[in-house]
């Protein structure tokens, strides 16, 4: 048998992208944000990344949060490679109990309707990552943005949100299978307009899974990741 070390690496097969993403998360930590330190951290880090992209204007403070941070349907999690936080977003869960959505500010007429009639909705938002990481590690967009799947199925989310920028459009209708469901509109703050996409979840729950295996979760993941907050009573997914 040759060692594969003895073959050059053109010559050894590519290895696919649920293969590297699966590589990643074997070095990936998922943090919830509880303390002041984790959540600083990652407010820099969301001015850092917003700033760099142009959207956001400079600000003393070099900080970027808002409301929504302490919105009781709120989790805000940093993703961390050796002790360092690499990248983070925010992921909110709305339902008629507890119906705030950061997306409800520019997307209520759209929104609003679907929560009234008993639709649970995950909106994850704040979706950044540090540059030199981001670099090195390809894969971390799949990394960060699993945990919007993670939540849909602690939470048996009916509608999965990403309103983001037009550029961006493509990854998640690629990856997730979102589709755009309204012309795009200005956020606060932000200097372009966002497009609001939405998946169908439930449907698209099992081609999701064999499409991006990396999706795939167990049900301690989740609760561990989400288990805390006793106003949003789970509908775990079987």
């Amino acid at each position: 048998m040759v060692a594969l070390k003895s073959i050059p690496a053109a010559q050894l097969p590519a290895r696919s992208l649920p293969d590297r993403v699966m590589a990643l998360l074997e070095k990936v930590d998922y943090r919830r944000a509880d303390t002041v330190e984790e959540r600083e951290a990652i407010f820099r880090l969301r001015y850092e990344a917003y700033l760099r992209e142009g959207v956001l204007a400079p600000s003393p403070s070099q900080r970027l949060c808002d409301q929504f941070d302490d919105a009781a349907n709120a989790w805000i999690f940093g993703l961390y490679i050796d002790d360092q936080l690499v990248s983070s977003i925010r992921l909110h869960v709305a339902h008629r109990k507890c119906p705030v959505l950061p997306a409800l500010d520019v997307y209520s007429d759209l929104l609003s309707p679907e929560i009234a009639v008993g639709r649970t909705i995950v909106d994850p938002t704040r979706f950044v990552s540090d540059r030199t990481a981001s670099r090195r590690y390809p894969e971390l967009c799949y990394a960060t943005t699993r945990l919007a799947v993670l939540a849909s199925d602690y939470f048996n989310a009916d509608l999965l949100l990403a309103a983001v920028r037009a550029e961006h459009q493509a990854f998640y209708r690629r990856v997730f299978g979102h589709r755009p469901v309204c012309e795009p509109r200005y956020y606060p703050n932000l200097s372009s307009p966002i497009y609001l996409t939405a998946l169908d979840y439930q449907p698209a729950r099992e081609r999701l899974m064999q499409s991006q295996p990396f999706f795939r979760s167990t049900v301690f993941e989740r609760r561990m990741l989400f288990a805390r907050a006793p106003a949003l009573a789970q509908r775990s997914a079987a």
